[in-house]
Parts: C-alpha cells; sequence; structure tokens
C-alpha cells in the first residue's frame, strides 16, 4: 500500500524596527510590535486558521484515516499566543486528536546547527519544552530550520532521542535514487530519512494556480492517480511545505482548500493512505544509506545554505552574532537571552541574499528591506548594541579562555559550597533529632516516678484489703469453739 505524508511548516520571526546607528547603547529594544502584529494576525486569519480547520474537519471526516504533521518555530508560537490564541486552541484540538504529529526544530528558527552545536541542542531542547507544555505532546522525529541538513548533524540529532529526521530530496545528492523511500543516515544509521519529493510538493505550493502551467488546474483525483500510478517499490509519498500555501501563497479563491479536503476520498478510492512522519519511519523499512557530504535544504534552485550565507555581507554578520555565543550563554540576563534568540532568526540572513532572477525575486518578496544593504545594515546595528550589553556582563578585555577558567573556578567553588551545605544541613538534622530523643528521654525519666507511687499505693490497698477479711474469719472461729465448750457438759448430766 502507498501512503502520503504530509508536513507543513509555520513560522513567522520577530522582525526588527529601524534601529539607527545613533539608537546603539541608548535604545534596547529592536522589534517592529505593530508589523508582527499586523502580519501574524492577517496570516492567521487568511492561512492558519483556515488552513487547521481543514486539516481538524478531514481528520474527524476521515475518523483519523487522514493524518499529517506540523511543525511551529518558537517564536512563531509566542507570537500566536500574544496576538491569535484562538489559533493556538486550534494546535491543542490537532494535538488531541492523534493524527496530528508535531515535529521539533530550533526554537528559534535558527542557523546555530551550522556553526554552535552546543547552542543548537539547547534551542531544540527548549523547543521541545514548549511543544511539551503548551500542547500536551512530546515530538520524536526531527526537522532542522528550513530542512537544513547534512552527514555531521545526524549523529546529534540521533543523540538528542530523535529516531527520524525530514529533509529535502535533492536532485544532486539523489542522483537516480527516488525519494519515495525511506533513508537511513550515512553517518548513524539507526536515523531514518524522510526526503520530500519536491515535484509533488511544488505542484501544490507554487504550481497550483498558475494558469500556464501544462497541468492546470490541478484536481485531487488527477493528484492522487499520479501518486497511486507510481512504481510498485515506491511506497512513501513525503509532501512537504508551508502551512501559508493555503489561503496565502495559493488564495482561498483558486480553490486550494476545496482541493485540499478532496485528497481523502479519492486516496481511498485508489487505496493510498496517510501516514505521520513516526508511522513512516515504523512501517517501512529503509532501502539504504544516503551521505550527504555538505548541508542541504529546501530553499532556492541550489538547495543549499546559500540563501543565509551566500555572501559576505551575511557571512560578516553571522560570524559576529555567534562570536558572543558562549558568553551569552553564561550569562543569567533573561532579556539579554531573549533577544539572543529572536536575533538569531534565519530570516535576519535571508534577507541580506543579493541573488538574481527567480531566487532574488523570492527573497525581495518576503523582505521589509528594500535592499540587502538596508538589510545588513540595520541588522548590524542592533547588533553591535546587543553585543555592547553583553560586554557589560562580560568584557571583551578578559578572552574567552580566561573567562571560562574564571567561571570554572567560580563554579567549582559554588559545587564546594553547595556540597559543604548539605553537609551542614545534614549534621544540623541529625543534630535536631538527638535533641528531640534527648527530650524525649529526659520527660520520660520524669514521669516515671510519679507512675510508681500511685503503684505502691494499690498495692497497700490491696494488702489491706486482703488483711481485713482474714482477720474476721480468726475472730469468728474462737466463738464457736468456746460456745462449744459450753455446750458440751449439760449434756452428760442430763443423760
Amino acid at each position: 500500500m502507498k501512503a502520503i505524508c504530509f508536513y507543513f511548516q509555520i513560522h513567522q520571526p520577530f522582525r526588527l524596527k529601524r534601529y539607527r546607528f545613533f539608537d546603539i547603547g541608548n535604545d534596547h529594544y529592536y522589534y517592529d510590535d505593530f508589523a508582527n502584529d499586523d502580519i501574524i494576525t492577517r496570516v492567521a486569519h487568511n492561512s492558519y486558521i483556515p488552513a487547521a480547520e481543514s486539516l481538524l474537519r478531514m481528520i474527524e471526516e476521515t475518523k483519523g484515516a487522514f493524518k499529517c504533521a506540523l511543525s511551529i518555530s518558537g517564536v512563531a508560537l509566542e507570537q500566536c499566543e500574544q496576538y491569535v490564541p484562538e489559533f493556538v486552541d486550534l494546535l491543542r484540538k490537532l494535538a488531541k486528536t492523534g493524527s496530528c504529529e508535531f515535529l521539533a526544530e530550533t526554537y528559534d528558527h535558527s542557523l546555530a546547527s551550522l556553526t554552535d552545536p552546543e547552542e543548537f541542542r539547547i534551542q531544540v531542547d527548549l523547543h521541545r519544552e514548549k511543544i511539551h507544555s503548551l500542547l500536551g505532546v512530546t515530538p520524536k522525529v526531527f526537522r532542522n530550520t528550513e530542512l537544513i541538513y547534512s552527514d555531521e548533524l545526524a549523529p546529534q540529532i540521533l543523540d538528542m532521542g530523535f529516531k527520524g529526521c525530514i529533509t529535502e530530496g535533492a536532485k544532486h545528492i539523489l542522483g537516480w535514487k527516488s525519494p519515495n523511500y525511506v533513508y537511513s543516515a550515512a553517518s548513524a544509521p539507526k536515523l531514518k530519512l524522510l526526503l520530500k519529493n519536491d515535484k509533488l510538493s511544488d505542484d501544490i505550493s507554487t504550481r497550483f494556480s498558475d494558469t500556464s502551467w501544462n497541468e492546470y488546474p490541478l484536481t485531487a483525483d488527477k493528484y492522487i492517480s499520479w501518486i497511486a500510478d507510481t512504481p510498485q517499490e515506491e511506497q512513501i509519498f513525503n509532501l512537504f511545505m508551508n502551512l501559508e500555501t493555503f489561503g496565502g501563497f495559493q488564495q482561498r479563491e483558486t480553490g486550494i482548500f476545496q482541493f485540499l479536503e478532496a485528497l481523502p476520498r479519492f486516496a481511498a478510492e485508489r487505496g493510498v493512505q496517510f501516514v505521520t512522519p513516526s508511522e513512516a519511519i515504523k512501517l517501512f523499512k529503509p532501502v539504504a544509506e544516503l551521505s550527504i557530504v555538505h548541508p542541504i535544504s529546501w530553499t532556492d534552485e541550489a538547495r543549499d545554505t546559500s540563501a543565509w550565507l551566500g555572501n559576505r555581507l551575511q557571512n560578516e554578520a553571522f560570524d559576529k552574532l555567534y562570536s558572543v555565543a558562549e558568553r551569552v550563554r553564561l550569562c543569567d540576563n533573561r532579556m539579554l537571552k531573549q533577544d539572543w534568540g529572536r536575533i538569531q532568526s534565519a530570516d535576519h540572513f535571508y534577507y541580506m541574499s543579493t541573488k538574481h532572477f527567480a531566487d532574488g525575486s523570492a527573497h525581495a518578496n518576503f523582505s521589509p528591506y528594500e535592499t540587502p544593504y538596508q538589510a545588513f545594515t540595520n541588522y548590524m546595528n542592533v547588533l553591535s548594541d546587543f553585543i555592547v550589553r553583553v560586554e557589560d556582563q562580560y568584557p571583551m578585555s578578559v578572552d574567552n579562555e580566561e573567562l571560562n577558567g574564571l567561571l570554572t573556578t567560580i563554579r567549582n567553588q559554588a559545587e564546594e559550597i553547595a556540597t559543604l551545605q548539605k553537609e551542614v544541613n545534614s549534621y544540623r538534622t541529625d543534630l535536631e533529632h538527638f535533641n528531640e530523643e534527648h527530650l524525649l528521654r529526659q520527660k520520660a525519666e520524669a514521669a516515671a516516678p510519679a507512675e510508681k507511687k500511685p503503684a505502691k499505693k494499690a498495692e497497700k490497698k490491696a494488702e489491706k484489703a486482703e488483711k481485713k477479711p482474714a482477720a474476721k474469719k480468726a475472730a469468728k472461729a474462737p466463738a464457736k469453739k468456746a460456745a462449744a465448750k459450753t455446750t458440751a457438759p449439760e449434756t452428760p448430766a442430763e443423760a
């Protein structure tokens, strides 16, 4: 039986306000609250909410036969909680169905996996905790920011407890191979890989409303027939796209929602089922190991990381950002750490892209800046102020090794103090117990004589009580004997 694995991404960054050079050191708030409120509210009502409602209806109408997966970044969740809480309620309903799986990712939609393994792990753990606390489920399958993946990442993903990872079925990686199978990671064979079917995914996300497309209009029965008519051995079709496809990139007027909701009916007619990513890696065995030496993604024609790190502007900003990573992790300033996460979002680097042609137009459509250079300047101003705040915590005059040494010493001393404190508390507890036992002993000893005196009195009374009846008996006995003596002589005289 063939199976479809749907995955939908939900992400919105915290967009930065216009931040001038003269704001550095004076203004520590970096975000355009108006734009963030406006965009997340508009996108949620046009796309996220109606799409989630459609998914919920599909699950209910098919009694759980329709299944899918969602991945929502931590920063997007924060905005939804603040501006569109009704969408969060819909996510909870989807989670309760058991037919919608929620995936793990980096909390801030960052590129930390490319440069900082420790920060990468921290963000994944934060996201997992957020999903569990808000939606009541624990993610089991991982998807990295923009589906970024390489052999170098596989062991760490597996070590974090994930059994599967989804990524792009890039043509330059697969070659003659098909994405319609489950693969295993070459550097961590226990980690299963689900690869995006690029053509079938883009047929929905980008070509659905394209009137010049030779397959236009795309109907649900036609789409399912393409899947059902593939070779028998190809069994899993991974359809990965942004949830904003429905109602956003493809407007409601195109019939995109009707198309989506009709898929389960035609799939059932052709014997095609729906599975979640966790079910896919359980149902289908890997056919081969897949090695991906250089990082891939699902963005731009090259399907690499050049969308974010493809020019000198992006690389300079990226290197400067992560140069203070260790110092930020050492501090306890909550606001500093919150800003640290938000300015890591990959979107900020995406806006700095200087690509041309189709890739360039895509970047320009999403960017709130007029030019990549404006995006770079604005970001570097924000980053400069952020670094000033980091320096206030840990001056740059102290190098990282020296700082680590000092902090290690402080940490060791703190641990030693904590250990000694535990010992003191233990001794104090023992002393308190000893004093309590001593007081109880004293009370018992003081009460003992008082208990003995009443006992002696009782014994004396008992002895007196026993003696009195015995005296009476002794008095009565001689009287009887005396009476016998007086009557005895009279009997012979009468005789």
